[in-house]
């Protein structure tokens, strides 16, 4: 299994920054942590801890985690995996998606005093005295964005947050966000399934020194090939549920195509379809560090390989061509209600 031979150690592998009024450097790959304790599939603590530590072993020190994953669990899981390695972490979480132990979920919260409550649960749940990056999950349209931001960076000034980030935010939410205190960076999904921030959010973030992190770099796994009918995942995998229309149906088998383009190209170049799909995400500029999720080893060492995967002018136009923005069949999400347009 190919590994990368860049520095490691506190930044990482291959650093990047995130940001430029508040800059935080990373390791150019990240790892979202979010499947190690729901939605896809089982999960297996003993091995999901043992993913972060190998990750952490390779140069991947940007974990990503959020309060409503579990709900709760994942963070108590990342928190308890990375007690011992603390300094070697830039910690990420994120608040705003306000659920219930049961799981139930309650809805989009961006209140002042939610913001302040969420991370202080978060802080314990973690086992930390401080959260690298902190992102407003999910905008909640009945709070103006300068009230959560402003009590965000209470937080910070309070010396319980370091960085700040918006999580699927448009392009105008960012500018009101950005004038209240500086951003960090914006995680929000982000592959060659899914580029509609192209369009006006990327070019936002460019002009004001804002970092990009992707979530879903892969497509939820589509991208690797190891998806080939609904079938392939495992029962409970919410991806097999009507709230993913790219995974099911017509969507699925029209997706697919794409799929074998992808993997015909990465054969070409002497890779899986998964490192070309990263490869081309971590091409898109210097200021984007994708998180893909994975809850085993050698899907992590696998996604590691692709920062070894150089793209020329030619294999990038090879890619789009391959993989065109309008022939993605099916929305994101089943419900983009929740999504800040």
């Amino acid at each position: 299994m190919t590994t990368p031979t860049g520095s490691t150690g506190p930044t990482g592998i291959h650093p990047r920054t995130l940001g430029t009024t508040s800059p935080l450097t990373v390791s150019a790959l990240g790892l979202g942590c979010m499947g190690m304790s729901e939605f896809y599939g089982t999960s297996d603590e003993q091995t999901a801890t043992a993913t972060i530590h190998r990750a952490l072993d390779l140069g991947v020190t940007l974990l990503d985690t959020a309060d409503m994953y579990g709900p709760f669990t994942n963070e108590q899981l990342v928190g308890a995996a990375i007690a011992d390695r603390r300094d070697d972490v830039q910690l990420a979480t994120k608040f705003g998606n306000e659920r219930r132990a049961d799981g139930t979920r309650v809805g989009i919260n961006g209140r002042p005093d939610y913001v302040r409550a969420a991370c202080d649960a978060s802080l314990q749940r973690l086992g930390v005295d401080h959260i690298d990056l902190y992102y407003q999950h999910r905008v909640d349209p009945d709070v103006p964005i300068e009230e959560t931001v402003g009590a965000m960076a209470g937080l910070v000034e309070a010396g319980k947050v370091r960085h700040l980030g918006l999580s699927e935010a448009s392009a105008t939410t960012i500018r009101r966000a950005h004038a209240t205190y500086p951003i960090t960076a914006l995680q929000s999904e982000y592959s060659l399934f899914s580029r509609d921030l192209e369009d006006e959010v990327l070019p936002t973030l460019r002009e004001l020194g804002i970092g990009l992190v992707p979530y879903s770099p892969l497509g939820r796994g589509l991208l690797t090939g190891a998806i080939t009918s609904e079938d392939s995942l495992e029962e409970g995998d919410s991806r097999r549920s009507g709230y993913f229309p790219r995974m099911n149906g017509e969507g699925l088998r029209a997706n697919l195509v794409l799929v074998e383009r992808v993997r015909e190209l990465a054969a070409a170049k002497g890779c899986t379809p998964g490192q070309l799909a990263l490869a081309w995400v971590l091409a898109q500029g210097p200021d984007v560090a994708p998180i893909p999720g994975t809850k085993r080893i050698p899907y992590l060492e696998e996604n590691v390989g692709a920062l070894e995967v150089v793209l020329t002018g030619d294999d990038l136009g090879a890619l789009a061509a391959a993989v065109p923005r309008e022939a993605v069949v099916g929305e994101r999400y089943g419900d983009m209600s929740s999504i800040d347009r």
